[in-house]
């Protein structure tokens, strides 16, 4: 097999025909500035023609089943492996999906459950086995000799009834004694019973003294009272204890018998394990009243009753006038301020008492008396007697899911709850953080017997376990939704996964795995690449963090700007080589001839935002003040609650605070100093649009004003265009072939779609009549196929245009196009098209920013631009909150807020506040302890 992957004449997207040797079975990092082709290398090139490969040695038939993916532009590729990529896209956000389930560890705990778990009685607690009749007289014979038994047969059981007919045929056949009520009797007796009592019945069938040699007529006896009792027989010391023994797997004392202990049992996605009432979920739809009422500061007058501010909302009005007069309360006090009993009346009803409505008809006022229904009982009667989908999916948004209350959110039957491996369910089991888990499953005590059936099942649990510790998400917990998860750790999830799988000779492609990773962490996921590398793979990363690319057995530095002025392989080689190349951005940057300074100072914000109480997820109700005027970084371990208290908590509360949002803020006591802001800005990185027609030019707004210029030239009004006529997306001046597209899909079913250019526009998009107006000689397609670089020369005396296209430029974007589809921006670049928008705004320097992670798919001078324009906000009056493990961005903060001290349930506290250089000091501080060479102490 070659030793090398040889790539010739690569030219997807921006590479310029390059050529690529790349060592096999090594650990090789693709780095280079945002935007200069790494991901076209990795995923659009190598992974694409491994995939295509794959998917054409597979019949026609199947080929028409699986997702296509075309040629890529590349002259020849040799010494391809099998690729599989490993990429951040979100992972599954079905509800069903967890982390248990994506790692398949939650397949090997029903086997295990299922296997050598030991059942007990879900209506008693009890345990409950199945004995065979020998196992019944083995177990018998451990008592001591000369030990006197009974042998009883519990015919009846707390039922009715006088039994003479039953207890006849017991005499028939030849039984003498019977226990009615634990009192003894002759068969021979007049027995008469109360027929409205409930009696319990157990025919003597044997008497024995334990000796050696009695077990075949114990065994004879035990056979016959398990046929008259259907399958139970109690085993009774004279004056000491008593045993049931069932056959079955149901208990004796209650009667609850279990069906066959397989893995589906323990299945939410099977209805043979799934809870009857949830199907599986664990959750069950309601009305909330923080939904209801999202806005408590309100009042009733101002439309605090969020489903009640409709077209029929006058009619609710009056019904809440009523109420305000029959319980003296008034409706223009905000609802949080109304006494409770007010608020529960409002919410649940008034009950049986009667309250004096009307309504106006006209001028007259008619009166009626009724309870009140209250809103919630009156949003649950609409909602269930609906036909209307429109009407229920409106209703929709006022609900929340709350725990089933059968299963308690455990997701399984009774049956399969009580079944226990070492003194814990399944549900219990998956409910662990991994790191308590690797340790259950460490102290786990199994018989003999036990061991010898389980011991694959627990190594292969074992060995996911410690995969996933390796990867650094041991605070996870093997029930969280996967739907909760971030990018980072959906991708680590799923390398932990692969590593599980022991392949060999395979090429694997991942993107920045190190996302979203403390520096702490670092070590154990470049362990873990190279322990996938050792197995005999080949592992190509994309990445920019500092440890990883120089713990690379090789490394590819793409360059050397981006977009148009990247696609080249600028060096490549060892570690050092690249430090040692002056031409490389990244070498020098490493090497520390280029380096992003500290800032002379910090600044200090003079007043604060406070929270207070901070308790959602793993939040410990803990209280953070976040200067205003500064730039605050929050810190600390993966899963420590920084999302949980910016994204879930502060956020969503500034969001209802300021814009009257609905969305559900984390459990918050107060956030204090809400008068100093007047917005509140969260910037992401998802996609500025999921469409070829979404682009910079139209996400920015300079489109909109590029169209009035063109609307406003001669030619245009001479011929009545208005700026419509210029758009590619309503018809009109768009080319209709194509319908403002510019190419056609092909459908080829079994093979990849194919795209070709409209004929009829030449994929200009526009029809020929609307390339007639020009501007400078210009049409508006020629514009929008110029970079940002160029339409600034060419627009440089339009104020409106040239103000917005400078903002895309100072954020480091100006070698993008007006109109290249957001489809093919970077996750990077679409953050900064993000940025300049909102760069391009009048500011009010009382903005807060938000960011989380705003360095991902950054390169070290990428991350410089990025802060430049963020201490330009700063700079402005406006507040700068970034969620970062950076510590490039760490370092140049004025104020830093770490949580930890680790993750999940072990985490949720702050650990230090201050300056960057007080963090460094803090000894009880990871993120200190990886700080201090940045600041020199």
């Amino acid at each position: 097999m070659s030793k090398t992957i040889i790539i010739k004449g690569a030219c997807e997207h921006n590479l310029k025909g390059i050529d690529v040797t790349i060592p096999r079975d090594k650990l090789v990092v693709i780095t280079g500035v945002s935007g200069s082709g790494k991901s076209t290398l990795a995923f659009d090139t190598l992974y694409a023609e491994g995939q295509r490969r794959y998917v054409e040695s597979l019949s026609a038939y199947a080929r028409q089943f699986l997702e296509q993916m075309s040629k890529p532009d590349v002259e020849s590729i040799e010494g391809l492996s099998p690729a599989i990529s490993i990429e951040q896209k979100t992972t599954s956000k079905n509800p069903r999906s967890t982390v248990g389930t994506v790692t398949e560890i939650y397949d090997y705990l029903r086997l295990l459950f299922a296997r050598v778990g030991r059942i007990h009685c879900h209506g008693c607690g009890k345990e409950i086995a199945s004995w065979t009749v020998q196992q019944m007289v083995d177990r018998i014979m451990t008592l001591p000799e000369n030990t006197r038994l009974l042998l009883l047969a519990p015919m009846v059981r707390g039922r009715k009834g006088e039994y003479r007919k039953e207890m006849r045929q017991l005499q028939a056949d030849g039984f003498v004694r019977i226990r009615i009520d634990g009192e003894m009797r002759e068969l021979g007796e007049d027995i008469v019973l109360d027929k409205n009592k409930k009696h319990t019945l157990e025919v003597v069938v044997d008497r024995l003294v334990m000796r050696p040699g009695i077990e075949s007529r114990l065994a004879d006896s035990l056979e016959t009272a398990l046929r008259l009792a259907g399958g139970i027989v109690r085993v009774e010391e004279v004056d000491g204890e008593s045993r049931l023994f069932s056959e079955q797997h149901a208990c004796a004392d209650c009667g609850i018998s279990y069906p066959e202990i397989t893995p589906r049992m323990f299945s939410f996605n099977n209805p043979y394990g799934a809870c009857p009432d949830c199907s599986g979920l664990g959750t069950r739809m309601y009305f909330d009243p923080e939904e209801v009422v999202p806005n408590p500061e309100l009042s009733l007058r101002e439309g605090a009753v969020v489903p009640w501010e409709t077209r029929t909302g006058f009619y609710y009005h009056q019904l809440l006038e009523a109420l305000a007069d029959h319980y003296g309360f008034d409706i223009n006090t905000p609802f949080a301020r109304l006494p409770e009993r007010i608020r529960q009346i409002l919410l649940y009803g008034s009950g049986k008492e009667q309250v004096r409505f009307f309504y106006d008809q006209g001028e007259r006022r008619h009166y009626f008396e009724k309870p009140f229904e209250g809103i919630i009982p009156n949003l649950e009667r609409r909602y269930r007697e609906s036909d209307s989908d429109r009407v229920r999916e409106n209703l929709e948004r006022f609900m929340n899911v709350m725990p089933c209350p059968t299963c308690q959110g455990a997701r399984l039957r009774p049956e399969s709850l009580f079944v226990r491996v070492g003194g814990s369910n399944i549900q219990e089991v998956c409910a662990l953080s991994i790191h308590k888990a690797e340790r259950f499953f460490a102290e786990l005590r199994l018989t003999d017997k036990e061991f010898e059936i389980a011991r694959r099942i627990l190594k292969e649990i074992r060995e996911r376990l410690s995969f996933l510790t390796y990867v650094g998400l041991d605070y996870l917990s093997l029930d969280r939704a996967s739907g909760t998860l971030s990018g980072g750790e959906g991708q680590r999830i799923r390398l932990a996964t692969q590593v599980g799988s022991s392949l060999v000779g395979v090429l694997y492609i991942l993107d920045e795995p190190s996302i979203g990773l403390h520096q702490r962490d670092n070590r154990r996921l470049i362990d873990t690449l190279k322990r996938l590398r050792d197995l005999g793979n080949t592992v190509l990363v994309v990445e920019h963090d500092e440890e990883t690319i120089l713990e690379a057995d090789h490394v590819i530095d793409m360059g050397p700007g981006a977009g148009v002025h990247g696609g080249e392989i600028v060096s490549q080689g060892t570690p050092q080589e690249i430090l040692d190349d002056p031409s490389s951005l990244t070498g020098r940057y490493l090497s520390g001839a280029l380096t992003i300074p500290l800032p002379a100072e910090r600044r200090r914000g003079e007043r604060s935002l406070r929270i207070v109480g901070a308790r959602e997820n793993n939040l410990k109700g803990i209280d953070a003040a976040i200067p205003l005027g500064v730039m605050t970084c929050v810190t600390g371990v993966s899963g420590s609650g920084k999302s949980t208290l910016i994204i879930d908590t502060l956020f969503k509360a500034l969001s209802q605070r300021l814009y009257r949002s609905r969305d559900k803020a984390g459990r918050v006591d107060d956030i204090r100093g809400l008068e100093h802001l007047d917005k509140v800005i969260d910037i992401d990185q998802s996609p500025i649009g999921r469409t070829p027609r979404s682009n910079p030019a139209t996400y920015s707004g300079v489109f909109t004003e590029i169209r009035d210029l063109f609307a406003q030239l001669p030619e245009a009004k001479l011929r009545g265009y208005k700026p419509g006529r210029f758009s590619f997306n309503v018809k009109g001046g768009r080319c209709e072939a194509c319908q403002g597209e510019g190419i056609l899909k092909i459908e080829m079913h079994f093979l990849p779609d194919v795209y070709v250019q409209c004929e009829v526009c030449k994929g200009a998009r526009y029809n020929r009549e609307t390339l007639e107006v020009r501007y400078k000689g210009k049409n508006i397609a020629e514009v929008l196929d110029m970079t940002v670089n160029q339409a600034l020369v060419f627009m440089e005396n339009i104020p409106r245009i040239r103000n917005k296209l400078e903002m895309l430029r100072d954020v480091g974007l100006g070698y993008i196009k007006l109109g290249q589809s957001a489809t093919t921006l970077s996750g990077g670049e679409a953050q900064r098209v993000k940025l300049a928008k909102e760069l391009g705004k009048r500011g009010t320097g009382r903005t807060i920013y938000i960011l989380d992670e705003p360095t991902t798919g950054l390169h070290f001078a990428d991350i410089h631009k990025l802060l430049d324009v963020l201490h330009r906000l700063v700079d402005a009056g406006n507040t700068v909150v970034v969620i970062e493990h950076n510590l490039d961005v760490i370092k140049t903060a004025d104020h830093i807020i770490d949580l930890g001290p680790e993750g999940g349930s072990r985490g949720g506290e702050i650990v230090v506040c201050g300056t960057p250089e007080d963090v460094a000091r803090c000894s009880a501080s990871y993120t200190g302890r990886y700080l201090r060479p940045y600041l020199n102490l």
